[in-house]
């Protein structure tokens, strides 16, 4: 299953793909032949398996955080969020990597109350300020048991954010709402007295794996 967001994409790379192809059938030398063929169908596999978009299933609860995206933590820390929360918070921060699932997903059941975008840099998505230099869009959640902020950051590589919701929107935990293009990161952010339940370099699925869960 692929996403929607990357039917375009997938149409233009295997449109190349196919002319690569067809010019490496006319060559005389086997190298350069060889060679084609080769680079068509990796700039093919590619596409695909960067737009992939495989069924999730989320835990079902609503005292819970869940990832918003495939990847690996970079790290959890303590931050004073001016933004949303408007409190001391904790964040989590997750690295998508090329080869990561990129489609992203709602956190957590509730109301979209805050929705920002802000162009801006293309430092590496690993770097700490990329959260506040680089491109991104960010998302406040309000759902019964307190406020999640997230953000979609563009990396180096990533050169596009895309998002369906909307400011009034009410949102499903572990449903699709955007995706970030070719490398990226994003953050996740909530209320101090919140359980992280990760660490640094561990790896989490989108939809499914709990960032951080509140005794009710």
């Amino acid at each position: 299953m692929f996403t929607k967001y990357g039917y375009t994409t997938i149409g233009i790379v295997a449109a190349i793909s196919i002319i690569i192809f067809i010019i490496a059938l006319n060559q005389n030398n086997n190298i350069i032949k060889l060679s084609l063929i080769i680079l068509s169908l990796v700039l093919l596999i590619f596409t695909l398996n960067f737009f992939r978009d495989p069924e999730r299933k989320s835990p079902g609860k609503d005292n819970v955080v869940v990832s918003p995206a495939d990847g690996t933590v970079l790290f959890v820390k303590e931050v004073d969020d001016n933004k949303y929360i408007k409190a001391k918070a904790k964040q989590i921060s997750i690295f998508m990597s090329p080869f990561n699932v990129h489609v992203n997903r709602i956190p957590i059941d509730g109301k979209v109350e805050y929705l920002k975008y802000y162009k801006g840099k293309y430092i590496a998505a690993f770097e700490d300020k990329a959260s506040d230099v680089n491109e991104r869009s960010e998302f406040g959640i309000n759902s019964k048991i307190g406020k999640v902020f997230f953000t979609q950051v563009a990396g180096f590589v990533a050169r596009r954010i895309v998002y369906e919701i909307k400011e009034g929107d009410s949102v499903h935990q572990g449903e699709r709402f955007g995706m970030i293009k070719f490398g990226s990161r994003v953050d996740v952010i909530v209320p101090f007295n919140w359980n992280e339940k990760v660490k640094k370099d561990d790896k989490v699925t989108a939809g499914e794996t709990i960032l951080f869960e509140i005794n009710k």
